[in-house]
Formats: C-alpha cells, structure tokens, sequence
C-alpha cells in the first residue's frame, strides 16, 4: 500500500449506492474507477437486494468482472452497508479483490441504536449482520472541515488517512464517493449494468 500511494496517478475504485425506498426489492449501485485526482476511467453499474444478504458477492462479482481492476490500489467503500442493512464483509471482500480496503463514514454510529435496530427487524440472523458491522473498530480521520471516520482491512490507519487525503479535491468527502453515489442515484434502473468513459 505505501508504495501504491507514493503513485503519483494512484488508481482506486469507489463504491457506493443510490437513492432507493423500501418498497423497492433492489437498490443500485455503483463503482468508479479513478485516476487520482479526478479522472475517472470507467463506471460500473450492479444492483443489491434491500435488507438482503448478497453486498460483498455483488460488489466483488462487479469490480472482479472488470478489465479495470488490475490497475487498482484500493477500494473505498461508503460505510459498510449499502440498500438499506446489507452489510458488507469487509475482510471477505479484502481477501476476494486481493486489495485493501477503507469504509468511511461521515459521523460515529449509534452503536446500541443500530445493535437494537438489528435485532428487531433481522431476528434470524442479528448475530451475523453485528460481526460484520462490527469487524473493523472506526478510527478518526482529519480533514480540512469536520473529521470524518473509517474502519480499514489490508492497510494501517495512517496509509488509511493518507488515501483519504490524496481522493479529496473539496471539503472532507473522497471525490471518488461523491461521483459513485450521483452515478448509482442516477442510472438506478432495473436492466442498467454498465457505463464505460475514457472522460
């Protein structure tokens, strides 16, 4: 990781998911591939199950499926769940890419809130979406406004911070997340798959 930061057009991968209701079975979302700082080299397009169980499968078979990811460093997620309480395995998701990975978050969960959320509506397996939400302790990230957090899986802390601080053009978001999310939002139509730019 220190040497793939030290990249002066360091490539890594953003994911991240689009607006959706619970009435919806499925919600987008969306992975870039970035030439740090801004140039993004192509988008990939997938769909997750609400409340489901399939995150870590979709985005490795997304990012996987793509002739673009030998070429990636890491991959910053937004947070650990995506479509609403599907949690992402991190270290499963780390061992399948064969990269690390960093899951930012704009502010410290409630963790007894979420613990009991869980519980409530996900009695089968509760225990299960806890570990995952839990693997990794957040830690706090420096930026130029409000800190933010994450929680990392095959880097330390600091290459953790230093890739957050290398992705972020404006304020304290990663440029990559902000672009995955428009894109997922955006192109969140059932049968949409892929959308490829050279931009």
């Amino acid at each position: 990781m220190r040497r793939a930061l030290a990249k002066v057009h360091l490539r890594v991968a953003a994911v991240d998911d689009g607006a959706f209701t619970r009435r919806h079975r499925s919600a987008p979302i969306a992975a870039v591939i970035v030439s740090v700082p801004g140039t993004i080299e192509a988008v990939l397009l997938d769909r997750v199950e609400v409340d489901g169980n399939d995150a870590t499968d979709r985005i490795a078979h997304l990012l996987k499926g793509s002739d673009h990811l030998e070429g990636v460093r890491a991959v910053l997620l937004d947070g650990v769940v995506v479509g609403g309480f599907n949690v992402i395995d991190l270290p499963a998701l780390a061992r399948r890419l064969n990269r690390p990975l960093v899951a930012v978050t704009r502010r410290r969960p409630d963790l007894p809130r979420l613990r009991a959320a869980i519980g409530k509506y996900f009695p089968q397996d509760a225990a299960r979406r806890w570990r995952r939400l839990t693997a990794r302790p957040l830690f706090r990230v420096p930026t130029a406004g409000a800190p933010i957090y994450a929680a990392c899986v095959g880097c330390t802390r600091a290459e953790a911070i230093e890739l957050v601080r290398r992705t972020t053009v404006r304020g304290f978001w990663p440029e990559p997340l902000k672009v995955a999310h428009l894109i997922a939002s955006a192109a969140g139509t059932p049968g949409a798959r892929r959308v490829r730019t050279n931009a």
